[in-house]
């Protein structure tokens, strides 16, 4: 086993009971991202139909500037039982700095709050960042139990609570494009992540080999998502309003198989969206559990061509 002393070289600081991280600019990587045969949320065309300023920066982009936070507070620990659990606030574009904070912790304390704001006080993201425990004290094992049900739904009409999807094999590859959902690979990625760290390209960390970055590991679950042909009515145009990645046996690699099963937890919805929440477990090799997901995708309303006609004929 090799090791090293820290996996970053990020600046961190303190302020009052924060540790806080640099401004960061993060890169844009979906504007060419398509599904169901039409652009994204990240294209910048689609996106100001809908009332954006311009295609927005997926949310998982932004858990890479709190990986060197959660390293200072727990070590090794982090790559090995870390979570990040987060309800995204407001959207950021390409250009736009961002800067993440998380509240210093007591001794012991295993669960500490995480924020992230743009440079005029904007808030993108807030939530927890935690290690060991068994989910429940997380940021959004607390919203689950808040949420209002979903009423009169047309776009998750025919979506029940309960529906689970049959397991899917997934692989990441350094080169590997990851297809139409996420049009890019691991080495591109890298090229432009916020916080670069050997542990994800070289052998020089405790596992002897290249480690996912968590934000990676969110491309990694939904790689064949749309395989999974959960009866949502569409063409819709979705984001991710909540989401939770959540490290049980250590980090995941590059180049290794895994599977993945998916179950939808809770719907939800507001003036403008309806929501499904799905909770993804992974597995390895030996069909040990080594990761959780749990993502609330909202649908846009107005982004479903028959969203009035269909509201009609099944309320009246």
């Amino acid at each position: 086993m090799i090791t090293v002393e820290s996996a970053f070289t990020t600046e961190i600081v303190e302020n009052g009971d924060l540790l806080v991280g640099p401004w960061r600019s993060p890169k844009q990587m979906l504007q060419a991202q398509t599904y169901d045969s039409h652009a994204s949320i990240h294209d910048d065309a689609t996106a100001q139909k809908l009332g954006f300023r311009g295609g927005t920066i997926e949310g998982p982009t932004h858990f890479s500037q709190f990986a060197p936070l959660c390293e200072r507070i727990w070590g090794r620990a982090w790559f090995m039982t870390g979570c990040l659990s987060a309800h995204y606030r407001s959207p950021v574009f390409e250009g736009e700095e961002v800067q993440a904070q998380i509240e210093k912790p007591k001794p012991g304390q295993t669960v500490c709050t995480i924020g992230m704001i743009k440079r005029d006080g904007t808030e993108i993201l807030r939530g927890t960042a935690s290690i060991d425990g068994d989910g429940s004290e997380t940021a959004l094992s607390h919203r689950l139990g808040e949420l209002k049900p979903l009423t009169d739904p047309v776009i998750l009409a025919d979506i029940k609570v309960g529906m689970k999807t049959p397991r899917q094999a997934i692989k990441m590859d350094f080169d590997q494009n990851m297809g139409d959902l996420y049009p890019f690979s691991l080495a591109d990625k890298l090229r432009v992540i916020t916080e670069p760290s050997d542990y994800y390209s070289l052998e020089h960390n405790p596992w002897g080999r290249a480690i996912i970055p968590m934000e990676m590991l969110s491309v990694l679950f939904q790689y064949r998502a749309r395989e999974d042909r959960l009866p949502v009515r569409g063409p819709a145009v979705g984001l991710f309003a909540d989401q939770e990645i959540r490290l049980l046996r250590g980090p995941l690699f590059p180049g290794e198989t895994y599977w993945v099963e998916r179950e939808v937890v809770a719907l939800s919805g507001s003036k403008r969206t309806e929501s499904m929440w799905v909770r993804s477990t992974v597995f390895d090799a030996d069909n040990a559990v080594v990761a959780t997901m749990l993502l609330n995708g909202a649908s846009m309303k107005d982004s479903y061509a028959n969203y009035e006609s269909e509201h009609k004929a099944l309320y009246g």
